[in-house]
């Protein structure tokens, strides 16, 4: 789409305000009640959802120009959702998150991408990897000696996707991950030097042309590999692979490492062996979590009822965080043995981003910084002693919130409830 085919839907934001905070029967106090960082942090209307549909509005107008402080606002998004979701409870006829992520592409439609978007997509396009100074030739490393199958050749249970953070910045993690599969009998098979970067962040900033590129090349080899399913343990890579990527053609049954570990565990294939007596709580990454829903083809247009109330034909799929990845992690928390969950106040479909979304660590630092920072204070207000989650870019972005609190994620504790060691 482009931002025009969105005037309908501008106009029709009744400016409820819902898109700021979390639903309110969900509200359990008011110093964590908001949900959309951006309009949070600034404190200004045209960062929530609202006031992005009126920008988008006089973009298309003409009223405005995609640069400067338009720009800004703009590429502050997160692209977390939490506005889709809170808009949703009352709304069926509104997709603020896809009008989010049109108005990033209208910046760099209008030739305003930022210099270090710019490098991430040569990366992308030279290395294969938007972590700038990566190289390709280094990305299977991780790898090296152990026992992998060559999906290159050969059949597996599991297509092994690492993810860029798994690959480069965390080896011993995606070791361990493989490590605890194969303990539980499972054919761990992984591309080698045809494993890429999925380039789901280039889609969450609006540079779509190197997305597609990306991901065209990815599912084109994947064609070619006998698996049962795709597995990663990346929740931006989970996102990027379940929905975006099924968008392009990619069949391939795809489920998270969580989602996997917690069959495995249920099935008895994976018996924990030791205590750990801590006191966690658990952090939703928001590409696994509520825009972890699967993808559903639709084809149709609008139509009103009585000349008056927006509606569909045929129905169209309603993305509101519902069917996302919440239950596995949580399973493998209580059925290890000694861990004690406690929730915070803004949960599952309801939880507030980490920080690392949508670029958002690279164009607006500090936005991502102070984000990282108020999830730790919700965090710590539970008493936990840990703060577990399940996508690498959320214990990154989260660890270096610099709060105190320990921050890991969910394949370390099994590993350790495994006594699975390097």
């Amino acid at each position: 789409m482009s931002i025009k085919e969105y005037r309908d839907m501008q106009k029709r934001c009744s400016s409820c305000n819902f898109c700021k905070w979390i639903p309110f029967d969900k509200v359990k106090s008011a110093r964590f009640a908001e949900n959309c960082p951006a309009q949070a942090y600034y404190q200004y209307n045209a960062y929530s959802a609202r006031g992005r549909f009126q920008l988008g509005l006089c973009l298309v107008n003409d009223e405005l120009k995609p640069e400067g402080e338009t720009q800004k606002v703009i590429q502050s998004c997160l692209s977390c959702g939490a506005c889709d979701v809170a808009c949703k409870i009352c709304r069926y006829n509104l997709e603020p998150y896809e009008h989010n992520l049109e108005l990033k592409r209208e910046v760099v439609k209008a030739g305003n991408e930022l210099p270090v978007q710019t490098k991430m997509a040569e990366s992308l396009k030279e290395e294969h990897t938007m972590l700038i100074g990566r190289k390709m030739a280094d990305r299977d490393a991780w790898a090296r000696g152990l026992s992998l199958t060559d999906a290159r050749a050969e059949s597996c249970d599991v297509l092994f996707f690492p993810g860029c953070q798994y690959a480069y910045e965390r080896p011993e993690e995606a070791r361990k991950a493989v490590r605890v599969l194969q303990r539980a009998g499972v054919k761990v098979g992984y591309l080698f030097d045809q494993d890429a970067c999925c380039g789901g962040r280039m889609h969450q900033m609006g540079l779509q042309d190197s997305f597609e590129k990306a991901a065209s090349a990815n599912i084109a080899i994947w064609e070619n590999v006998q698996a049962g399913c795709i597995v990663t343990p990346c929740g931006d890579c989970y996102h990027a692979l379940k929905r975006r990527y099924a968008q392009l053609g990619q069949k391939k049954p795809v489920l998270h490492l969580t989602e996997l570990l917690d069959q495995l565990i249920k099935e008895g294939r994976l018996t924990f062996t030791k205590r750990i007596e801590k006191t966690v709580t658990y952090h939703d990454p928001c590409h696994l979590g509520r825009l972890g829903e699967a993808y559903e083809p639709w084809n149709g247009h609008e139509k009103k009822i009585r000349s008056q109330i927006v509606t569909w034909e045929p129905r169209r799929p309603r993305y509101n965080g519902v069917h996302g990845v919440y239950d596995a992690p949580r399973d493998i928390l209580k059925a290890i043995p000694g861990i004690t969950l406690v929730e915070m106040e803004r949960i599952r479909e309801y939880s507030f981003c980490c920080g690392a979304g949508g670029g958002c660590r690279d164009v607006d630092p500090e936005l991502s910084k102070w984000t990282a920072g108020e999830r730790m204070e919700e965090a710590r207000a539970t008493g936990a002693d840990v703060l577990v989650t399940a996508c690498p870019w959320c214990v990154k972005n989260l660890s270096e919130a610099h709060s105190g609190m320990e921050v890991t994620d969910v394949l370390t504790l099994v590993c350790e409830a495994l006594e699975e060691g390097e």
